[in-house]
Order: C-alpha cells, then structure tokens, then sequence
C-alpha cells in the first residue's frame, strides 16, 4: 500500500517544523513504509521552498512542486493531487487548524467499511467570529439552492482518497476551479467526519475578498441558474411594462390632459426596451456560458520545477 500526502504553500513557514514532525508521526502510527509528502509551492512570499529543500535532505519522502507563480489555493491542491501516485491520496492544509492524526481516523473509518471511497472532515460548528459563521452558513444555503450538486455544509478540504477516485477526480476538465463542489460532484462512496478545527497561528490567507471571489467562482461552476434568473427577470419587467403601458393609456382615456402625453410615452417606451433588452441579454448569456466553459483551454496552473 502506498500513500501520498498532498498539501499546499502559502505562507506556511511557521507551521512547516510542527506538521512534518506530526504527519510523519501519524503515517509511521499506520505502519505505512512507502508513502510520499507532496508540497505544491503556490507562489509563497516566505522561505517555505527553501526550508523543505533543506529539509528534503533529511526525509527523502518530500516533493516539491514549484508553481511558476500563485495560481489560488485550489489550483494548487490541483496540481498536487495530479501528481500524486499513491493507492490512497491525502489531502490536508499544512496550517495545523486540522491536526495530521485526522489521517488515522480516515483510515480506520475506510477500512470498517469497504466500499467507501473518500473520507473527508466536516465541522460541526463552524468556526470563527459570529460574521464569518453566518457568511459560511449563508454560502453554503446560496450554492446548494441555485446549483445542481449538493454539497455538505461546512465540509474541509482534509480528506482521504483512493486512488480510482483521485483518477476520476484529475479528469474533470474544469477551468474555474471549485474544488469543494469538483469533489462532490464526482460521486463515489463519500462519508463525512465531525472535525473540530483548532485556532490558527496568526491571521488566516483567505481575506474576504477572496472568500467573496471563492463564493463567485463556486456559483458560476457549478451554476448557470443566475443568467436563467436574469432572462425571467426580463420578462418580468417586460410583462410589466405592457401592463404599465395599457394602465397609462387606460388613464390618459379617463383623465384626458390631467396626464402628460409626452412624458407617459416616454416613461414606458423606456420602460418595455428595458425588459425586452433583459430579456435578449439573460438568453444570450446562457448560450455565452455554456460555449465559455467548452471553448476555454488555458491550463490551470503552470509547473516551474519539480524537486523529487
């Protein structure tokens, strides 16, 4: 049995010495020889490629994938799971938030049952301030109401994987990574994990504003309900406006000159262009989107070197 450890680097320095000791520790518990720690530099400011180069003289495990720049966390848990070769691939952030011993739960859930194929953590209570609970609860409410696949609250990116899995998984064709939803959609036998998550040293990496890309990004991959809801809306307002228009006529005929002839045509031929204009946008969009997920063919990221 072989297995791959997949994590990423970003800032990560202070928490290198700590999750090497643990991790090693926690393989070594399964009685597992033959294993791989893959670290996928993500164009980190700090001396972590330099550190796991030193380090790498010691424990001959250590791969380093150096990205050519940041490409995103997700890009960059990418890269590491299509490199990885093990029969079991393990995925976890290096921040220590998640404790590396969360790999032998993962493998004692997987062998009590045979036919799972991924074991991945989930909290049970969100951490964080009373705001960022509720951002986390509104987010997951938002993608599992307008998007296809539903996805589990509060679900980690720690995870035990098998290997068929992972294959299926690095086959999907995605530009506009997701990964969270990418995992789920894949389907296989997936069982979930309570995991209470520690505090981190020092601030967090993921600033609102990349929480707020991360949420767009999530809705636009796995959802093309938002142009749907802008081509209903335009019809809304265009049935609107012909009602407008038939009650502004209706009123003229009543009251005569009491109401404005220039300015009512104005008002609700403005008014009808406005829907019928939504309307022709929200169709053009859904066919704009489903030909801008086929036709896009850059690659996700861009390997620099390799150090195994």
């Amino acid at each position: 049995m072989t297995l791959s450890v997949v994590t990423t680097l970003y800032k990560s320095r202070r928490f290198l010495d700590t999750f090497l000791l643990e991790m090693i520790e926690a393989i070594r518990k399964l009685n597992i020889d033959d294993y791989e720690l893959i670290f996928v530099n993500d164009g980190s400011p700090d001396d972590s490629l330099r550190f796991l180069l030193d380090k790498k003289k010691e424990i001959q495990q250590i791969v380093v994938i150096d990205l050519s720049r940041n490409f995103g966390h997700h890009y960059a848990m990418q890269a590491g799971l299509q490199y990885a070769k093990g029969d079991f691939v393990f995925l976890i952030d290096n921040d220590l938030e998640t404790h590396p011993n969360f790999i032998i739960r993962c493998f004692d859930a997987m062998q009590s049952q045979e036919d799972v194929d991924v074991v991945y953590g989930y909290q049970e209570k969100r951490k964080g301030k009373f705001i960022e609970s509720l951002g986390g609860r509104l987010f997951y409410w938002s993608i599992n109401k307008i998007s296809e696949v539903k996805i589990p609250e509060n679900i980690l990116s720690e995870r035990l994987m098998k290997r068929q899995y992972v294959k299926s998984l690095n086959s999907l064709g995605d530009a506009n990574l997701f990964m969270g939803g990418m995992m789920y959609w894949t389907g296989y036998n997936q069982i979930g994990l309570p995991v209470t998550k520690g505090l981190r040293e020092g601030e967090s990496t993921y600033s609102t504003r990349k929480r707020l890309e991360l949420m767009i990004q999530a809705v636009t991959s796995f959802s093309g309900k938002p142009l749907e809801y802008l081509f209903y809306s335009g019809l809304l307002i265009t049935f609107g406006s012909v009602l407008s228009i038939i009650y502004l006529i209706a009123k003229k005929i009543i009251w005569g000159d009491a109401i404005q002839l220039g300015w009512t045509s104005l008002v609700s031929i403005n008014i009808l262009i406005l829907g019928i204009i939504s309307t022709f946008l929200g169709l053009m969009g859904i066919y704009l989107f489903k030909i801008f997920k086929q036709v896009q063919n850059r690659p996700n990221y861009i390997i620099k070197k390799i150090y195994n």
